[in-house]
């Protein structure tokens, strides 16, 4: 039996094959969805993974500010609303800084924006029992080069939450 029409031209047998290629590419992706799913690479609710890995486990700041932006601000709202979800984690907030400056400042620095972290989750309605801060200054980068894009990685304050 002959699928196709006797007088199909080129150009219709390239949009055939084009859509028969979508097709393939769609199925494709529905079953990676599935296999992801089923293969239990989501993070379970209540979990350490789920807080880094769907809330976010840390915020960023510019050079020597301890101000938390708007998108820092975000993020700790989706950490206060995990962490009053799931009130038996306490959280330590480690402050950090990039490379420049030198160590004394960095630690003070870090201290700071640590602080300024567990200010903002104690407005939210974090408890300050469950809050511990400590400084690691330029002691702990994530990235390690002399440039801006390390740099900016660098100014941080984590969440780590422990139970």
């Amino acid at each position: 039996m002959n699928l196709l029409p006797v007088h199909t031209t080129v150009g219709q047998m390239g949009k055939r094959i084009g859509l028969a290629a979508l097709l393939a590419l769609t199925v494709a992706a529905c079953s990676n969805t599935n296999k992801d799913f089923n293969s239990g690479t989501k993070a379970p609710p209540g979990s350490v993974q789920e807080f880094t890995v769907s809330v976010g486990d840390r915020v960023f700041f510019t050079t020597d500010s301890t101000d938390l932006t708007a998108e820092g601000k975000t993020t700790l709202d989706r950490q206060a609303q995990w962490l009053t979800q799931y009130a038996k984690y306490s959280i330590t907030i480690e402050g950090h800084a990039d490379e420049r400056g030198t160590r004394e400042y960095n630690l003070a620095l870090g201290a700071r924006r640590a602080t300024a972290t567990r200010n903002y989750l104690m407005s939210k309605g974090i408890a300050p029992t469950r809050i511990k801060t400590i400084s690691f200054g330029k002691e702990r980068p994530v990235a390690v080069c002399d440039d801006i894009s390390c740099w900016s990685q660098n100014r941080r304050a984590v969440t780590v939450p422990t139970q």
